[in-house]
């Protein structure tokens, strides 16, 4: 018999049995909202996108030195459909993971998964320290910095764009306002005084 699929709720108090760091839970659902926000964008199923986005680092905080490899045995164990624990896997492609992003959900995760974390260094630096003002423009200034944000590998972010065939600025942009959704989330919301 089949399990049944993953509720968000599950996979979110899964998620905190494995990550207990703040600023990588931040991360987690910034990629979930942006994965949200990327499945209506292409008509697919917004609830599987986001669970999946949620979930991709699962291992990171945990096993650092077998990251995308623990995954699927945790996933496994949690008996999560293999389609789903294919696209965790295949975010880490090249780095490490051979499973190379196929679907649209897998090529999508792969391309923002690294520019969350530059859209929020980014939106950090801003006056409002918020996603809700921003627009691509600042990310793009941002990028050509190399010792800003130097742990994002643009390389990946370029690769994913290609795969998605989206110019850089339109995957930077969705990518903005996928975050606008779990801005408050993720401590990206607007200051309450401006509010």
């Amino acid at each position: 018999m089949s399990h049944p699929l993953p509720s968000r709720d599950e996979a979110f108090a899964l998620l905190k049995t494995y990550t207990k760091s703040e600023s990588l839970t931040k991360h987690a659902l910034a990629v979930e909202g942006v994965m949200r926000h990327f499945a209506q964008k292409f008509g697919e199923d917004p609830e599987k996108w986001g669970i999946i986005g949620l979930i991709h680092d699962i291992d990171y905080e945990m096993y650092p030195e077998e990251h995308c490899i623990k995954a699927v045995e945790i996933l496994e164990k949690a008996g999560w459909p293999k389609e789903w624990i294919r696209a965790v896997v295949s975010h880490g492609w090249g780095l490490v993971s051979d499973a190379e992003p196929q679907s649209n959900l897998e090529k999508t995760l792969y391309a923002i998964d690294e520019l969350t974390g530059l859209v929020n260094s980014t939106a950090l630096m801003r006056p409002s320290k918020s996603v809700m003002d921003m627009k691509a423009k600042s990310v793009k200034k941002k990028w050509k910095q190399k010792s800003f944000a130097a742990g994002v590998d643009r390389s990946i972010i370029e690769k994913g764009a290609g795969m998605l065939g989206m110019e850089l600025s339109d995957l930077i942009t969705e990518t903005i306002v996928g975050m606008r959704s779990v801005a408050d989330a993720i401590g990206l919301g607007m200051a309450q005084e401006d509010a």
